[in-house]
């Protein structure tokens, strides 16, 4: 019999996701980053309880897959003592923070990491996707990764606090952003943000909520940097890999390589300090590499929900993608790998693949394509019916 509750949605690391090929344990590292003891050690029980793979997410974290439920306990002791566990669930839920992977050691991104960290222990209990972006490098890289508040710099370097969907923030102090990030979750709440367990702050602000006048009146972000999404970039260098999915032998020789590992949402990871990576298996480091524009989630067998095979699919349309084409390939409408629109989207129905060009999974379909119509032809999914 179970000794923990298993949980449907958005696994953590106590709490986990019951999935086809076993448990899903997700892992936040504590400001998105990994020594080379913990990536060593994570690599070390994805290859003892897993797959032998570890996932990057699109939320900067980490998973591994396929592990027997007797197993948990052990895999929380060890990641306890790697220092990768909170120490609650309720703590863990509410550490839903992205930290851009490009801070330098004098711009703060650390210090406010920290403080912000220990402030959502604070915060009212939000909807379990409901997150923060600290964005607050040389410039900005994270304003296309869905969260909820964001915390920027200013074209004038001042720090702000924005809304996701406003397109002004508020000017505030390194010492006043936590309690000022607190006020902002409780005007969420107070305003009806959150209807029954669910809410984010963009459909929030759409539906007509009105923000303080500090933020309607207050300082655009500055312009966003480009992401190669593999490669040089930033004082160091993107490790990119296909689907997310990294081998752990793969992981644990980037550790060896020594310095820091951060985490990227571009399911990919940062290695400061290095301009060249041996090569390894399973890593991507060419930005041009279309395999880098295609999102496929689990898909058919390993998610119960999936009705379809995906990645198979997903690499044999990849080669074909115009040039700044994006694919996701999704199981089912959910469309867990990639929420924002892509230039071609596939969902798995009963009857084959709903087709919805620039769109969302759950968007109304074009057409839909049998597998074997996709395969013969798949270079006509980017063209006008």
């Amino acid at each position: 019999m179970s000794t923990f509750k298993v949980y449907g949605q958005c696994p953590g690391a106590l709490t986990p996701m019951a999935a086809a090929d076993g448990l899903v344990m997700r892992i936040r590292p504590l400001h998105g980053q990994l020594t080379a003891d913990q990536a060593r050690g994570i690599a070390a029980l994805s290859e003892r309880f897993g797959r032998g793979l570890v996932e990057l997410t699109s939320r900067a974290n980490l998973q591994i897959r396929g592990i027997a439920e007797g197993d948990h306990p052990k895999m929380v002791e060890d990641l306890l003592r790697l220092g990768l566990i909170d120490t609650a669930p309720a703590v863990e839920r509410a550490r839903n923070i992205i930290v851009t992977p490009f801070h330098r050691s004098n711009d703060g991104t650390m210090d406010l990491a920290q403080a912000l960290s220990e402030a959502t222990t604070r915060a009212p209990r939000l909807p379990a996707k409901f997150g923060l972006a600290i964005d607050v490098g040389p410039a900005p890289v994270l304003q296309d990764i869905s969260t909820d508040i964001r915390l920027e710099r200013a074209s004038n370097a001042s720090i702000i606090l924005r809304p996701d969907g406003a397109s002004s923030g508020k000017e505030v102090s390194e010492a006043d952003a936590p309690e000022e990030l607190l006020a902002l979750m409780d005007w969420f709440i107070s305003t009806g943000g959150v209807t029954e367990g669910r809410g984010r702050m963009r459909q929030h602000l759409a539906r007509g909520a009105r923000l303080p006048n500090a933020f309607v009146n207050g300082l655009p972000p500055a312009p966003a940097f480009r992401v190669p999404g593999a490669g040089p970039a930033e004082g160091g260098i993107l490790a990119a890999a296909a689907f997310g999915l990294l081998p752990s032998a793969t992981l644990a020789a980037l550790a060896d390589l020594g310095g820091s590992i951060r985490m990227t949402p571009w399911r990919a990871l940062f290695l400061p300090g290095h301009s060249s990576l041996p090569a390894l298996d399973g890593l991507l480091l060419n930005p041009a590499d279309a395999i880098l524009r295609t999102h496929a989630c689990t898909g058919a067998p390993g998610c119960t929900q999936a009705i379809a095979e995906t990645r198979q699919i997903a690499r044999a349309i990849a080669p074909h993608l115009p040039e700044e084409a994006t694919l996701h390939v999704s199981g089912c409408a959910k469309g867990c790998a990639h929420p924002a629109p892509a230039t071609a989207t596939l969902v798995a129905t009963a009857n084959g693949f709903a087709l919805i060009p620039h769109g969302k999974s759950n968007d109304p379909p074009e057409r839909i394509l049998t597998s074997e119509d996709l395969m013969r032809s798949p270079a006509t999914l980017f063209m006008a019916p």
